[in-house]
């Protein structure tokens, strides 16, 4: 199904299912263990061995020689495989750097080994008895040394520019120059990369932990060079991912080769100190933000620079993209740089680019506001645009930012809001902090199967993943509206690469976009149901299991008596989104209280105002932007991977010196959505809001700390020594 207009009215719209607050259907098989995940599955052939990776102990460098001879020889090994016996590997394009290392090192980290034993134990002791001699070179650790020599990158990445910044800035009335830094920072879930590997001759099978099941079927294939049909890869269900598991790591190449090696099933999952430096991270940013305004508040220039590191060949970290499209202005310019380091490679985490980006365009906006002595509220809502700046001739297909902002404020009790360091709680001193909400929507082609059977029950088959997004639920409920049987009737299959291509969980586009791959599969599974059924011309009505055309109606069930209906479709976007700027909005509000003799913060409340299209399923969304709130409390106050300059590498790489938000820092949050239906999208119309939840949270934490202590903090994560020697100046 092509979807090149804007959706007209369809089943989607009745609205029976879809948009229901529905419980998750995947839930009681999670509480009660019965969900495999992908260390879990106890359906594979063959006696289970255990793997263990050996990470390179130098950043950068080469191996000079590699003694394993003492690891084979420990008890109940099966297999060590390095560089020397792995044979020959290819690299999967989205990866930067080689998932082997040998000779050359490219990152900390990197696998150099890995130990193959009838146990875990057994494996785990034989990998501390391999002797690798490294000959370490120099590298660069430190962005703020390497930012001398980035470089601009070309494409969609270029710099931008419309109309005069420079002058505009220049004569500004008021202006506003400022240099903001995000850490790196490491997606944290709490599912580990885990693989399961099998091969039956030269076929093999992977059960793993994995986002997006086709690019990593192909990677997988283009790193072992065998055929991508000789792979099945497997992945009904996956603890967390936050974009750490979109792309083949590690764990499943080295679960493979180790299963080819020792001829039994292999099974993998990093440890913790492997998740920070093995894989990716966020990367961090360096980021200087310029923009000029009339006394009247309206922005006459907005200036975004951005610089980011990564290993060669790797990309940047995109933190000028909402930039463009956020704010009115005639005058406006970004411009992003990458530096070569050797760090661990970078690569998309959560709403990659607008966290960031929105963590310090943000602070500038409220600082901005403050120059000017406006609310901030009502210099976002001056500047609000329903076109893209810098192709006026584009509207947004739908655009409801200020209504977020307006809608949120009254709710927060923002009138309510006083000047900096003026309201106190005891020995609190407590403020209020805003921050507008952005993330683009993305659509990627989508495939799905559906079958009816004999039983009336409808069963989904797509390579889609559930990354705890709810997926499974959204996906029924689609499917029980488009074919108007109760949810209890639908079968979801998820995570399987013999299924149709799906867009798999990524980008904020997996919900939309999945559920529209089921609408057209379901399309023509009406179409095959009413021909079976023999009824002639007219507009078919699916409702309560039953099939009506005019005056005929008919048990869905009965088309499927001569056998099981199988349809398949995959929706393909058309140029839509050239014509129409499609992206999602929200503003988030937060309370926090600083202690005025410890400069300890805390969050006390929370709000967050979404405008996302048509919410498919209201309890799965609010899940899912309560879930980014919290993350953004961590990106604001905690989350930082600490950099050893000297070697290169992260230090704090487990979950007790990598901190994150626990119960007792998260307040009560509360969730609102705007009605709102988007017919530019997609059939379904609906938009992504996972990540939009997690978009501005930063910077409306540290605004809200501003607001309550008077003291501006620009470097994250807001850490208490940041600027406790100032809170003197307002106690």
């Amino acid at each position: 199904m092509k979807f090149d207009q804007p959706a007209g009215t369809n089943p989607i719209d009745r609205m029976t299912v879809v948009g229901k607050a529905t419980p998750r259907i995947d839930g009681p098989l999670k509480v009660s263990g019965q969900a495999p995940y992908a260390y879990e599955h106890q359906d594979v052939p063959g006696k289970m061995a255990y793997g263990y990776i050996l990470g390179a102990g130098v950043a950068k460098g080469a191996i000079r020689s590699i003694d394993t001879a003492r690891a084979e020889r420990a008890a109940g090994v099966l297999a060590v495989v390095t560089h020397r016996n792995a044979g020959k590997l290819g690299k999967g394009r989205m990866n930067t750097a080689k998932l082997l290392a040998g000779p050359e090192v490219q990152h900390y980290h990197q696998a150099v080994a890995v130990v193959v034993a009838d146990t875990f134990e057994q494996a785990r002791a034989a990998a501390a008895m391999i002797d690798v001699d490294y000959a370490r070179d120099g590298g660069a650790f430190d962005l703020a040394v390497a930012r001398t020599d980035a470089k601009e990158q070309g494409g969609g990445d270029a710099p931008s520019a419309v109309g005069d910044f420079e002058g505009a800035f220049a004569s500004a009335a008021v202006q506003l120059d400022q240099n903001y830094t995000t850490p790196d920072q490491s997606h944290a879930m709490m599912e580990p990369m885990a693989t399961i590997a099998a091969w039956e001759g030269d076929k093999l099978t992977v059960w793993t932990a994995n986002q997006m099941i086709n690019w990593s079927l192909k990677d997988l294939a283009a790193t072992l060079q065998v055929p991508v049909g000789n792979i099945r890869l497997i992945s009904p269900y996956i603890g967390g991912g936050f974009g750490g598991k979109l792309f083949l790591r590690s764990d499943a190449l080295m679960a493979s080769l180790g299963a080819r090696a020792a001829k039994r099933p292999v099974k993998v999952a990093l440890q913790r100190p492997l998740m920070a430096n093995n894989t990716t991270h966020r990367p961090a940013t360096i980021q200087r933000i310029r923009l000029g305004a009339g006394r009247d508040g309206k922005i006459t220039a907005i200036g975004h620079e951005s610089w980011s590191g990564d290993l060669e060949g790797g990309g940047l970290e995109v933190a000028t993209q909402q930039t463009k499209l956020l704010y009115a202005g005639a005058n406006r310019m970004t411009a992003m740089r990458l530096a070569v380091l050797d760090l661990p490679e970078g690569n998309a985490m959560r709403a990659p680019g607008e966290t960031p980006g929105l963590m310090a365009l943000e602070i500038a906006v409220d600082e901005l506001a403050e120059k000017l002595g406006m609310d901030p509220v009502a210099l976002r809502v001056l500047n609000d645009t329903q076109v893209d700046p810098e192709k006026p001739e584009r509207p947004f297909s739908q655009r409801n930012l200020v209504r977020c902002l307006q809608d949120g404020a009254e709710r927060f009790g923002w009138s309510r809001r006083k000047a900096p360091g003026k309201v106190r709680d005891g020995r609190w001193l407590v403020g209020m902090g805003v921050a507008a909400a952005f993330r683009n929507n993305l659509n990627m082609k989508s495939g799905a199967r559906v079958r009816l059977s004999s039983s009336g029950e409808v069963t989904v088959e797509t390579d889609m993943t559930d990354i705890g997004t709810g997926t499974y639920t959204i996906i029924a409920q689609t499917a029980a509206e488009m074919m108007g049987v109760p949810l209890a009737k639908v079968k979801v299959s998820l995570g399987d690469s013999s299924f149709p291509v799906s867009a798999g969980s990524g980008g904020q586009w997996g919900a939309n976009s999945s559920t529209a791959g089921v609408y057209a599969a379901c399309v023509k599974l009406r179409e095959a149901v009413v021909a079976k059924l023999g009824f002639g011309p007219g507009e078919a009505v699916f409702e309560n299991g039953e099939v009506h055309v005019g005056n005929r109606s008919a048990d869905i069930a009965s088309a499927a008596k001569g056998g099981e209906i199988v349809a398949e479709d995959t929706i393909e976007f058309g140029d839509l989104d050239k014509k129409y700027q499609q992206s999602t909005f929200g503003a988030h509000f937060v309370e926090v209280a600083v202690d005025r003799y410890t400069g300890e913060a805390r969050v006390r409340r929370m709000l967050a105002v979404c405008a996302a299209g048509r919410i498919l399923n209201p309890t799965a969304a609010r899940s899912q932007v309560i879930g980014a709130m919290t993350m953004g409390v961590g990106g604001a106050l905690m989350e930082e991977l600490a950099v050893d300059k000297r070697f290169g590498f992260f230090v704090n790489h487990d979950l007790a010196g990598y901190e994150v938000p626990v119960h007792a820092d998260i307040p009560h949050q509360e969730v609102i959505f705007i009605d709102e239906a988007d017919d530019k999208v997609s059939p379904m119309k609906a938009k992504g809001v996972g990540e939009l939840g997690l978009c501005g949270v930063g910077a409306a934490v540290a605004n809200a700390i501003y607001n309550a202590t008077g003291v501006r903090v620009r470097d994250y994560p807001i850490t208490l020594d940041k600027y406790l020697d100032r809170l003197g100046e307002v106690v």
